[in-house]
């Protein structure tokens, strides 16, 4: 059913579009110690591994795997052509959420393409058994399709119990034929992190900008995990078209637009003191 939807300039979903870890560059604890796998002299000694956070974003896993192999920078990106990804046709060569969150051993034969083929065959196992693909089927998608919404789940939840919920936003919007006006999205296309969308980036030209566009991006915009997948299969039952983050811990959905402004509102108050911005109100 359409449903008709106020002015897009006067309108945000979110005010959030994080990602996990938005430390750009940062490697934050991607060399950690797994169970002990050596022995060395007698004593076990720990097994280096590489550690892959939900949601990060493939340039981020790139980026890990040349520090954890200790490549020079931009190498893990190099190696895509000849990983053999085992990826679906729709992906196009592009393993934007498939690189799986997880613990990843790093020995001495590790390869930047061995590192990516074990990351996507361990999301491959995930994505394609039940109940990933029931749910898919369920709900009328394909597993590239959960795992594209999964992506905006994970980066848009401020917390894991609300993943169901922002789950449900995406599925009511889409069934409703509105925008998913998502900033996570743009902040993909724009390749950062950030709270604040001004009304100049709804306006990129970008098949992410799902502002301007309707229906899910062409990709996953991050690795999902796997309750982020599990919410995109079971959304949350409720109504709501819209949230906003009023303040840490303090998410709130709603199905009116009316108060979905009164909760923009309170959280302009609550930031007014981050000084002016050109953002739109978010709805």
């Amino acid at each position: 059913m359409q449903m008709n939807t106020p002015p897009r300039s006067t309108i945000r979903l979110t005010r959030r579009g994080r990602l996990a870890l938005v430390a750009t560059g940062a490697v934050v604890a991607v060399t950690a110690v797994a169970v002990p796998l050596l022995i060395v002299g007698g004593e076990e000694a720990p097994r280096p591994s590489l550690v892959i956070p939900e949601g990060w974003r493939s340039g981020q896993v790139y980026r890990a795997v040349d520090q954890a192999l200790a490549l020079p920078a931009g190498a893990t990106r190099k190696s895509l052509g000849k990983a053999g990804l085992k990826l679906p046709d729709v992906a196009a060569g592009n393993p934007e959420g498939y690189l799986f969150p997880a613990t990843y051993p790093v020995d001495a034969k590790a390869t930047p393409e061995s590192m990516l083929r074990f990351m996507v065959d361990t999301a491959d196992r995930k994505f394609h058994r039940n109940p990933i693909t029931a749910g898919a089927q369920r709900n009328a998608m394909d597993v590239y399709q959960v795992v594209t919404i999964a992506s905006i789940v994970q980066a848009e939840a401020a917390t894991k119990a609300d993943m169901g919920k922002v789950a449900r936003v995406i599925f009511n919007r889409l069934q409703q034929g509105m925008p998913l006006q998502m900033d996570s999205t743009l902040n993909y296309a724009l390749n950062r992190s950030t709270l604040n969308t001004t009304t100049g980036d709804t306006k990129l030209k970008s098949p992410y900008n799902s502002y301007e566009r309707m229906g899910l991006p062409p990709t996953p915009i991050a690795n999902p995990g796997e309750e982020a997948m599990r919410a995109a299969i079971n959304p949350t039952p409720g109504d709501w078209l819209y949230f906003v983050t009023v303040k840490p811990g303090d998410t709130r959905f709603t199905a009116a637009y009316e108060e979905h402004q009164r909760n923009v509102a309170e959280f302009n108050r609550n930031n007014r003191a981050s000084g002016p911005s050109d953002a739109p109100s978010p709805g």
